[in-house]
C-alpha cells in the first residue's frame, strides 16, 4: 500500500486566512478504545475551530452521547481544553455504542445534531468508529427527511443542515489502520511496553531468567514487532507471521545458543492474537511450559494488559494529535458537497488526507488476507512501515553459523562522532549484525576520529553488541574531533586495518567529517571507499534529513520536565516559567517541545524577535492571567539571541509582570542528552543502520575492481536521511549548498511550518501556510520492486 503523489500545483503558497468558520458548527467526539494523544487532537481541533470563528461542541461519551443528546453535547471554550495535553486517555469520554448501529439510534443522533446546527464532525477513533461515521453521512439526507416527516424539524432546518461533513483521525494503540504510518496512541503504548521490558531485563539478568511478555494486538502485531525490534527480543510471535511447523525446536535451539553466547536472559514477545500455521492460538503459558520442559530455564510470564493504554502521551503522540487536529478542521472548512469523508493521516513526516472508506476497505482486506492464510499479502497491505519493521526484524534475528555466512572479505568500520545521542547504540548494534550477516568483518572505532588516528580500532562480533538497544549515550565513545588535522594518521590506520567502508553515526560534526574525507580523496586513496553517515543528534540540525536519531528521546525529556513545571505553576497560580533548551542555533527542540508541552511563547534564532515582540508576549500572558488558566510557559533556545539571554528575559518578564504574575527560570541542560532511548529512536536507529549497511554492501560490490575497492564518485559518500515521505541517500557534497556552516543548521527547515500552529494553539493571531494541505489523495497499491529490498523506513 502506498499513497499516490499529489498532483503538481501551479501556485506556490496559500494561506488559511481566507478559510472562515463563521456560521459553522463543529462537533468533536472520541469513540471506541481510548488512546493516549486523543486529548491533544481534541484540544487542537477545538482551538483551531474557535480560532477560525466556528462554534465548537464536545460530544461526551462518543456515539452514545450523540444518541442521548442533552448535556452530552456541550459547547467548548478555549479554556475548557486547557491542561489536557499531558493527560492520557480521552477527557471527553468514549464508549462503545450499540444503539448507534441501529437506524433508530442514528435518527436520534441526527436530531440532536440538527437541534444545534452541527453539520461538521471530527471523529477520533478506530476503523469501526470511522465506518459508523461514514454510514451516518451517507444516510444523512434520508434521516433529515424522516425527521421532517415526523415533524421533529422544519423545512428551514432541513435546508440549513443539508450537508454533513466528516473528517476522521485514527486513535488506536494497535496501529492497525491502513493509510497512515502511525495512529494516535501507538508511540505512547510502545513507551509503556519498553518501560516494562527495560525493568524486566534487570531482574531477568540477575536470575538468568526467560521472560514471556504478552502485549496487545488481537489482529495486528505492530506493537509486538516494534517492541521486539526496540529491545532486541530473542523471539516474537505476531498474527501476520505465523511460525512454520517445528518452530518449537527452532525457538528452543535459539534460546539455548543465546545462553551459550554468555547472554544471561531471554525475552520472548507475544501479541495477544498470535497464531501458528494451523490457526491455533499461541499463548504465553504454552511458551513458558515449552521452555521449561525442553530447556529447564527459569521462566516467567508477564501480561501487560491495559497498562499499555494508560499513562501520559509521548511527545510524538502530542505532536501527531495536534497536527492532525488542526488538519482536520482545515479539511472541514474546505469540504464541499461532493468531498468524500476523509481521514487525516501521517505518511513519512507529512500530514495527508485520504478517503476514509478506501482506508477502511484496505484495513478490512488485511483481515480477509489473514483469514485466507495469505500472510505475505496481509503484510504488504499493512503498508510500508509495517513491512520495513518486519524486514529489519528478520534481518537481525536470522543469525547464521559462521560457515553459512557469505564471505565478502570486506572490512567495515563503525564510529560515533559529535555529542552523544540516545539511539546511537541501537544503530551500531544493527549495523554490526547486518554487516556480519552480509559477510563483512566489522570493526568498531572508539572515541570518534580521535580514536581513529590513535588506532583504537578492533573487530566487533555479534555477541559484543548484545543488549545495546536500550542503552543511552554512546558505548563506543564519541568525540567532536574532526579528521581534517589528522588525515595522514587516519589514512595509515585504514591501511593497517584494511578498512573498505565507513559508517559514521553522529551529528553536524559527522557531516563535516565526511565532507573533509570526501575532499581528501584526491590526496589519499585510502578514503576512496564507500562512506555513509547516519544523522544522530538531539538538536536535529543536520541538513538532508527531517529527523535525527536522538531528537525524539530529547523531546520526551523536555516535555516530561515541562509537564512537572506546569503542574508546579498551576499549584501556585499566576506564575510564568522561563525554560532554556539546548539545540545550538537550531530551534527544533524549543519549537516542537513547545508544541508538545503547550508553551505560550518560544524564542528561536531562526525567527528573529525584538523588544516589541517580548512586550507583546508579556501583554498576552497578562491577559491570560485574567482567565481561569493562571500559569505560563515560555521556552527559549540557548542561542536564540546573544543579548536577550535567559536572565534578561526572566528579568524583563518579572518586572513587566509585577503585580500580575511572578517568574521562575529553569535551564534544562544536559539532562536533554541522557536517559534510555525512546522506542522511536531505538527503532529508527535500528532501521536506518540496517538500510545503510545494505547500501554499503551494494556500493562495495559495485566499486570492487581489479582486486580492490575504489570509490571516488560523489554518490559513494552519502548521508541517509528522511525527506518528507521517504528515506533517501544523498551525496554529502550536494548538501554543502543547503547548509549554514556558521550557525551549524540547514538553510531550510521543515519544522518552521509548525510554528504558526504552536502560536494558534496559544491564542496568537498569525499567518499559516496551508500549501501542503488541501489535497485529497488516494490509497494506491504498489507492489514493491524486488530490487528495492529496503523501501522507505
Amino acid at each position: 500500500m502506498a499513497v499516490a503523489a499529489p498532483p503538481k500545483r501551479q501556485d506556490t503558497r496559500k494561506f488559511f486566512e481566507n478559510l472562515s468558520g463563521a456560521g459553522k458548527s463543529i462537533a468533536v467526539l472520541t469513540s471506541g478504545g481510548d488512546a493516549q494523544g486523543m486529548n491533544a487532537a481534541v484540544r487542537a481541533a477545538v482551538r483551531m475551530g474557535l480560532y477560525v470563528g466556528a462554534k465548537v461542541f464536545f460530544i461526551h461519551e462518543g456515539y452514545q452521547g450523540m444518541v442521548d443528546g442533552g448535556d452530552n453535547i456541550e459547547e467548548a471554550s478555549w479554556e475548557s481544553v486547557s491542561s489536557m495535553l499531558q493527560v492520557g486517555g480521552t477527557v471527553i469520554g468514549s464508549a462503545r455504542c450499540k444503539e448507534f448501529r441501529s437506524h433508530e439510534g442514528r435518527l436520534r443522533a441526527a436530531h440532536n445534531l440538527v437541534k444545534r446546527s452541527i453539520t461538521n464532525l471530527v471523529v477520533i477513533g478506530g476503523d469501526g468508529s470511522l465506518t459508523g461515521a461514514n454510514l451516518f453521512r451517507e444516510e444523512w439526507s434520508s434521516l433529515l427527511d424522516q425527521l421532517l416527516q415526523k415533524g421533529l424539524i422544519d423545512q428551514e432546518a432541513t435546508r440549513a443542515n443539508s450537508q454533513l461533513h466528516i473528517v476522521g483521525m485514527v486513535g488506536s494503540i494497535d496501529n492497525d489502520f491502513c493509510g497512515t504510518d502511525m495512529t494516535i496512541g501507538t508511540d505512547s503504548a510502545l513507551h509503556r511496553i519498553i518501560e516494562v521490558v527495560d525493568a524486566i531485563m534487570t531482574t531477568a539478568q540477575s536470575h538468568q531468567r526467560t521472560f514471556v511478555l504478552e502485549v496487545m494486538g488481537r489482529h495486528c502485531g505492530y506493537l509486538a514487532l516494534v517492541s521486539a525490534l526496540a529491545c532486541g527480543a530473542d523471539w516474537v510471535f505476531i498474527p501476520e507471521m505465523p511460525p512454520e511447523d517445528g518452530w518449537e525446536d527452532n525457538m528452543c535451539q535459539k534460546l539455548s545458543e543465546n545462553r551459550a553466547d554468555k547472554k544471561r536472559l531471554n525475552i520472548i514477545i507475544v501479541a495477544e492474537g498470535a497464531i501458528d500455521a494451523h490457526n491455533k492460538s499461541i499463548t504465553p503459558d504454552y511458551i513458558k511450559e515449552l521452555v521449561v520442559r525442553c530447556l529447564g530455564f527459569d521462566t516467567r510470564v508477564t501480561i501487560l494488559g491495559h497498562v499499555q493504554r494508560g499513562g501520559t502521551p509521548s511527545a510524538f503522540d502530542r505532536i501527531l494529535g495536534s497536527r492532525m487536529g488542526v488538519e482536520a478542521v482545515l479539511a472541514l472548512l474546505e469540504a464541499s458537497a461532493d468531498t468524500p469523508a476523509c481521514v487525516v493521516s501521517l505518511v513519512g513526516n507529512q500530514a495527508v488526507r485520504l478517503p476514509l472508506m478506501e482506508c477502511v476497505q484496505m484495513t478490512q482486506e488485511v483481515q480477509k488476507a489473514m483469514d485466507e492464510k495469505k500472510f505475505e499479502e496481509a503484510v504488504r497491505l499493512r503498508g510500508r512501515s509495517f513491512e520495513n519493521n518486519l524486514r529489519t526484524y528478520r534481518l537481525l534475528s536470522n543469525r547464521k553459523a559462521d560457515s553459512e555466512l557469505p564471505n565478502s572479505s570486506f572490512n567495515v568500520a563503525v564510529l560515533n562522532v559529535g555529542a552523544p545521542a540516545a539511539g546511537m547504540n541501537a544503530a551500531v548494534r544493527s549495523a554490526v549484525r547486518v554487516g556480519i550477516t552480509e559477510g563483512h568483518k566489522m570493526f568498531s572505532v572508539s572515541d570518534g576520529f580521535e580514536g581513529f588516528y590513535k588506532g583504537q580500532i578492533k573487530e566487533i562480533k555479534w555477541g559484543d553488541v548484545g543488549g545495546w538497544t536500550g542503552q543511552g549515550g554512546s558505548l563506543l565513545g564519541t568525540k567532536r574531533t574532526l579528521p581534517g588535522q589528522h588525515l595522514d594518521k587516519i589514512a595509515e590506520q585504514m591501511r593497517i586495518h584494511n578498512i573498505n567502508a565507513l559508517l559514521v553515526i553522529g551529528g553536524f560534526e559527522a557531516l563535516e567529517s565526511l565532507l573533509q574525507l570526501n575532499e581528501a580523496r584526491s590526496d589519499h586513496e585510502e578514503f576512496c571507499i564507500p562512506m555513509c553517515m547516519l544523522p544522530a543528534t538531539i538538536s536535529n540540525n543536520v541538513p538532508g534529513t527531517d529527523l535525527s536519531i536522538g531528537a525524539d528521546t530529547s523531546l520526551n525529556a523536555i516535555v516530561e520536565t515541562c509537564d512537572r513545571i506546569k503542574q508546579s505553576a498551576s499549584g501556585t497560580k499566576r506564575r510564568v516559567f522561563i525554560i532554556e533548551t539546548m539545540g545550538g542555533y537550531c530551534g527544533y527542540l524549543s519549537t516542537v517541545g513547545g508544541l508538545a508541552a503547550g508553551a505560550d511563547a518560544v524564542y528561536i534564532y531562526e525567527e528573529p524577535f525584538d523588544i516589541r515582540d517580548l512586550q507583546a508576549n508579556v501583554e498576552h500572558l497578562t491577559q491570560k492571567m485574567k482567565t481561569s488558566i493562571q500559569r505560563g510557559l515560555v521556552i527559549r533556545n540557548e542561542n536564540c539571541n546573544e543579548n536577550f539571554t535567559t536572565d534578561f528575559i526572566y528579568q524583563l518578564y518579572s518586572e513587566e509582570g509585577r503585580g500580575v504574575f511572578d517568574c521562575r527560570k529553569n535551564i534544562l541542560g544536559h539532562m536533554q542528552q541522557g536517559g534510555a532511548p525512546s522506542p522511536f529512536d531505538r527503532n529508527f536507529g535500528t532501521k536506518v543502520a540496517a538500510k545503510a549497511m545494505q547500501w554499503i554492501t551494494r556500493t562495495l560490490k559495485d566499486s570492487y575492481k581489479g582486486g580492490r575497492v575504489f570509490a571516488n564518485s560523489e554518490d559513494t559518500a552519502c548521508l541517509l536521511g528522511m525527506r518528507r515521505r521517504a528515506m533517501v541517500f544523498q551525496p554529502v557534497a550536494q548538501l554543502r549548498d543547503e547548509t549554514d556552516f556558521v550557525h551549524r543548521i540547514p538553510k531550510e527547515q521543515w519544522w518552521l511550518k509548525l510554528r504558526p500552529l504552536m502560536k494558534i494553539l496559544a491564542k496568537y493571531k498569525t499567518s499559516y501556510d496551508v500549501s501542503d494541505s488541501g489535497q485529497l489523495e488516494h490509497v494506491t497499491r504498489v507492489r514493491p520492486r524486488e530490487s528495492d529490498a529496503s523501501a522507505a523506513v
